[in-house]
Order: C-alpha cells, then sequence, then structure tokens
C-alpha cells in the first residue's frame, strides 16, 4: 500500500497536469469576453470550424455576440465579428499583436520555409517597388506578352478558327491566369538555350502546363495540410509535391531565365546577402509562387461567371473595353497587330473595377488573425472594453461579418455589378452600419500590416484575363440555365474560395 499511493498521487497530478495543458481549467475572468471551450478536450470546436467556418462562426455570434473566444486545436482565438471595432485591432501597436508570428508558423508547416529576421518587411519594401506604381507598368507588360502567348498562339495558324471549344471554365480560368502570372513573375526561357524565339515561347507553355497541373494537386491538398490533417498516403504525396516544386522553383533554375521580374530577384537577392542558404531560398520561391497565384485564378472564374450569368453587367462592361481599347487608337483585326494592353488602359475601367470587387466581395473569404504578444484591453465602438490574455489569438473574419451583413451590402447573396459605384461612375466607399460610416466594408484583401502587398498586380492579372477574352473571343455557357455552383466549405479562410464543381463553357476566336 506504501508503494501504490506515490503511484497513485504521481497519476493524479498527471492526469491533471494533461487536464491543465489541455485547456480543461480555464474559466472565463471578469472583464473578458464569452468563452465557449467546445465539447472535445483542446481540440475544442475546431472539426466545426474546419467543415464549415462560416456557418460555425455565425453560430457563435448568434449564440455569444459581437466578440466571443472559442478553443481551436489547443490555441484560444477571440473573433470580432463588429465590424465597426475593426480598426481598433488593425491599428494595434505591434508589440501586443502581431502578424509575422502566426504567418511563420503557417509557412513552416506548410512550405517548410522557416523565415528570417525582418521577412515580412523586405517582403513590403519589393512588392511597393514592383508591384505598385512605375513597376506595375513593367509587370502589366510582362503579363500581357504571357497572356497572349497562352491564349492566342494559334492566331493565324489555321482557316478554321470559328470552331468552338468545349471547356471547363474554372479549369481554363485558373490554368490560364496562374500559368501568366508565373511566367510574368518567374521569367521565360531564352531563345537562346530553345534555338528560337517561337521555340522558347513553345517551351513556356509546356513548362507552365506541367507546373501547373503538379499545382493543382497541391492546392487540393492545401487546406488539410494547413490544419496538419493529412491522411499518410495524402502526407507523401505533399512532401513529392514540395520537393518536386523546390526543385522546380529552385534558384539555379530560375537563374537561367530572361525576364525575371524584380519582385522575384529582389527577394532572392536580400535572402542570399543575409545569408540565408539555397536550399531554404528555393523554399521561398515556391511560397512566393503560391502567394501571388494560388487566389487569382480562382477569382478570375468567379468574375467571369458572374458576368456570364448577369447579361446586364456583361454589356456594361463589354462597352467599357470596347471604349477603352477604341480611345487607344487600336483595333481587334484578323491579320493585325496584337493589342497592346497597358495599365494606363487599365486605370480607365470603373465598371469593371466595380465588377472585381463585387466578385471579391462575394468570394473572398480570408481569416485574419494576430497572436497576442501581451495582454491588451479592447475597446469595442460601443465602448465595451475587453480584456484579451497573453498567448491567445485575436481573428477577424469579414466575410461573415461585413461581407455578407445585409445591413452594410442590400441583398448580400446577389451580384450588383456596380454596388461599388456611385450614381456618376466614380467608385462608391460610402457604406454604413448602425448608421455610422465603415471604414473596412469589404477586406479580401486583409488589412493594416498584413494587407496583401501584390494586390494591385493580382486585381491587373482578373482584368487583363477578363479584357483579352472580350476583345479576342465569344464565349458562352453550355448550359446557361445551370444553377451557380455552391462555395467549397473546406477553403474558408484561406483567400479566395473555389467552386465545388465546375461549369463548362463554350469559347472561339471572333475571327
Amino acid at each position: 500500500m506504501g508503494f501504490l499511493l506515490p503511484l497513485l498521487l504521481a497519476l493524479v497530478a498527471s492526469v491533471l497536469g494533461g487536464l491543465y495543458l489541455l485547456g480543461s481549467f480555464r474559466r472565463r475572468q471578469p472583464g473578458e469576453p464569452p468563452l465557449d471551450k467546445g465539447p472535445i478536450p483542446w481540440l475544442g470546436h475546431v472539426l466545426e470550424f474546419r467543415r464549415d467556418t462560416a456557418k460555425f462562426l455565425e453560430r457563435m455570434k448568434a449564440k455569444h455576440g459581437d466578440i466571443f473566444t472559442v478553443q481551436l486545436g489547443g490555441f484560444y482565438f477571440t473573433f470580432l465579428m463588429d465590424p465597426l471595432s475593426f480598426g481598433n485591432i488593425v491599428k494595434e501597436a505591434r508589440t501586443k499583436l502581431d502578424f509575422n508570428k502566426f504567418a511563420k508558423q503557417l509557412v513552416q508547416k506548410v512550405f517548410g520555409y522557416y523565415s528570417m529576421e525582418k521577412d515580412h518587411k523586405f517582403l513590403q519594401l519589393t512588392s511597393n517597388k514592383h508591384l505598385m506604381g512605375d513597376g506595375l507598368v513593367v509587370m502589366t507588360q510582362a503579363m500581357m506578352n504571357n497572356l497572349q502567348n497562352l491564349m492566342l498562339h494559334e492566331v493565324g495558324k489555321s482557316e478554321d478558327q470559328k470552331t468552338w471549344i468545349e471547356a471547363g471554365l474554372f479549369m481554363y480560368s485558373y490554368n490560364i491566369v496562374f500559368r501568366a502570372g508565373y511566367l510574368a513573375l518567374f521569367g521565360n526561357e531564352t531563345p537562346k538555350a530553345s534555338g528560337s524565339l517561337m521555340k522558347a515561347k513553345e517551351a513556356d507553355r509546356r513548362q507552365s502546363e506541367e507546373l501547373f497541373q503538379e499545382f493543382r494537386k497541391y492546392d487540393q491538398l492545401f487546406p488539410k495540410l494547413a490544419y496538419g490533417v493529412l491522411p499518410p498516403s495524402e502526407k507523401r504525396e505533399a512532401e513529392r509535391l514540395k520537393r518536386l516544386f523546390w526543385n522546380m522553383l529552385s534558384v539555379q533554375k530560375v537563374k537561367t531565365k530572361d525576364n525575371i521580374s524584380g519582385w522575384v530577384s529582389d527577394q532572392q537577392q536580400v535572402r542570399e546577402e543575409n545569408g540565408m542558404q539555397e536550399f531554404m531560398q528555393d523554399r521561398y520561391m515556391f511560397l512566393l509562387l503560391w502567394a501571388s497565384q494560388g487566389n487569382t485564378g480562382p477569382s478570375a472564374f468567379w468574375l467571369l461567371l458572374y458576368l456570364m450569368k448577369h447579361p446586364k453587367a456583361m454589356k456594361a462592361v463589354q462597352a467599357e473595353v470596347e471604349e477603352v481599347l477604341k480611345e487607344s487608337g487600336q483595333e481587334v483585326k484578323q491579320g493585325g497587330p496584337l493589342i497592346d494592353l497597358t495599365r494606363d488602359m487599365l486605370m480607365k475601367t470603373p465598371i469593371m473595377d466595380s465588377a472585381v470587387e463585387e466578385t471579391l466581395r462575394l468570394t473572398a473569404a480570408p481569416v485574419l488573425t494576430r497572436a497576442v504578444l501581451q495582454d491588451l484591453t479592447l475597446t469595442m465602438a460601443d465602448g465595451q472594453k475587453f480584456h484579451i490574455r497573453e498567448g491567445d489569438r485575436v481573428s477577424l473574419f469579414p466575410y461573415t461579418a461585413v461581407q455578407m451583413d445585409p445591413e452594410v451590402h442590400l441583398d448580400p447573396h446577389t451580384f450588383k455589378y456596380d454596388r461599388f459605384l456611385t450614381p456618376e461612375g466614380s467608385r462608391k466607399t460610402d457604406f454604413y452600419k448602425g448608421g455610422r460610416k465603415l471604414k473596412f466594408y469589404n477586406m479580401p484583401w486583409g488589412a493594416g500590416v498584413s494587407i496583401c502587398p501584390g494586390r494591385f498586380f493580382a486585381t491587373n492579372e482578373l482584368k487583363q484575363f477578363v479584357f483579352l477574352m472580350l476583345i479576342y473571343f465569344e464565349f458562352e455557357l453550355k448550359n446557361p440555365d445551370e444553377e451557380m455552383p455552391t462555395i467549397d466549405t473546406k477553403r474558408w479562410g484561406f483567400g479566395s474560395m473555389q467552386p465545388t464543381k465546375d461549369i463548362q463553357f463554350n469559347y472561339r476566336l471572333r475571327f
């Protein structure tokens, strides 16, 4: 008996310690948000959260109000659902709320990349230089050249170019935009290595197609990979794909290309100068590819589909595109030169801009998360104050909180191409909740220090793709009465949503 007592005490202490670590003993303290730990120790609500993030957060809001803390996989997340209070999170000092800590953990898990100090700062600097302003002029031209190579390389090669081609709209849009963006950023095959400019372009088409097919496999595994719930066979496949991309996008291979963007080369150079090993630089190249091209293709699909489903919207955008083309002095005609679609031309499309913003409102759904580095007090728009604990995380889900709020956006589930236009035709920015004007009324790109640094380039990619489709092709849905596909709820939180199924369409050259 003397032997059993210490053993039992040790066992009890072990169990209690385990329960403590699993969060079982956490209790809501005075001044803290409502606490909902969920049905399973440590896991909490993570299974329901993964299954349908939007539905889960709507349920929690109905139960607890505009702020609540939930346990998800060993961490406590405080979700803020009042868009009038978003500013207090976005502008909070990074000594208290830090985006980088959470992002570092995610990229380590998903890409095998271990970031260096000031990684995000270098990304911001290079993005400001190359993906905005004058740098965006260069990138717009590179994107245009590659889009034309992928979409129009058969022009003039056949007498019969009026034959309809059937394809899946999602795969077609994702394929073209992804490959063109990849080539614009990571460079083209050299004519010297290929033997001629024509053969170099053929090599670009072939190699980018191979890359996309492998990327699509990885993309489908991404949600489970991010949550760490891949079964063994899929985990092995994810590791194979990562190694494949580290090789295909290696620094040494990228350096053999022509027309490498300054955005890619500058980021590689700064890591090399800071002593990062080359194998880790290769991993960063894969991270750049996913960050830049993982969302634009799906967004292009939704934009084109919404226009095809709404004839009035299509007519308005088509008329705007034709007017911009006419003002530039260019014309699409058989045997004529390809259109030079410049950044200046893309800045004269307020109707398309509104259609893009409306598409993103309906289909972009990131979860914006900050790590709580020290205890803080969060003040709500109505004056209430809540204490948030160090070690927790604070998250925003704008899709549910504002983008689908009927008080902010009337009839929020309906596509209205002119929702973001004033009666005078300029951009509309006045949206209200509770009689108060909102600063954050649509947040597909995030906000604050974590706002997407490539958002201007990404928007240009969408507009260039649709512009070319409208001026060079005739296209139609195979079944115009087919309903819009539903959103794949497993992808909530990772940017642009994807459909649960593809939609067939027919297309052909206009001449």
